[in-house]
């Protein structure tokens, strides 16, 4: 499985030469525990058009989804997680993801509003020996193509507290990016889903977004 995903990640490089290269697919993790994974249903399909425009990117323009236990995730370079409420890995699904991460694999972590305890305690069982570290501003995810000098953007208000990045790095390749209090995907849903967000906040989201996409291709 590492290997197969390490062909296709060299294969995704591609992606930014002139060379043709056949489509692929960014997923969203389905995971249990009551949890709205499906949440922010426009996203992801947003942020893949967004990408294949400024990025010059071949994916297929609709996801896929993988469940957490599945060897299908292995398929996919990057993987989008999203929610509200209860994440719940088994063993099992933490073991398969933790291969998935180590091997190649990448997951962004987008706090929907009310993940963060559950995804701090699951995390866990994927990685017991790391723990959640802020990113720095500087950090070269926030100088890709689009430039965010002061670190990830705040997109959705919800308790008044600053959006914050955090990240899970594994033998020094981060495996895990996780948005706190900025709602990327709120932002990369259709215009309009949240009257509140402005177009140059969606902008931003994407923008954003697409910084992680570059990030993880090239990286």
């Amino acid at each position: 499985m590492k290997l197969s995903l390490l062909i296709l990640s060299s294969a995704i490089i591609l992606l930014f030469s002139s060379y043709q290269v056949p489509s692929y697919q960014l997923a969203r993790l389905k995971y249990n525990g009551g949890g709205d994974w499906y949440g922010n249903r426009t996203a992801l399909v947003n942020l893949i058009a967004f990408c294949n425009q400024h990025l010059h990117t071949n994916f297929d323009t609709e996801e896929a989804t993988a469940e957490a236990g599945s060897p299908a995730i292995f398929n996919y370079p990057f993987l989008y997680m999203t929610g509200h409420g209860n994440v719940d890995f088994s063993l099992s699904e933490a073991q398969n993801l933790r291969n998935y991460l180590t091997g190649g694999g990448f997951l962004h972590i987008d706090d929907n509003y009310g993940m963060d305890k559950f995804v701090r305690t699951q995390m866990k069982k994927v990685f017991p020996e790391l723990v959640f570290t802020p990113v720095p501003a500087n950090h070269i995810i926030y100088r890709q193509t689009f430039k965010f000098p002061g670190g990830l953007p705040k997109i959705h208000e919800h308790d008044g507290k600053p959006a914050q990045g955090f990240a899970l790095v594994w033998k020094g390749r981060m495996v895990c990016y996780y948005s706190y209090e900025s709602d990327l995907g709120n932002g990369w849903e259709d215009e309009g889903t949240y009257p509140g967000d402005t177009p140059e906040k969606r902008t931003q989201a994407l923008k954003m977004g697409a910084n992680l996409i570059q990030y993880v291709l090239t990286n």
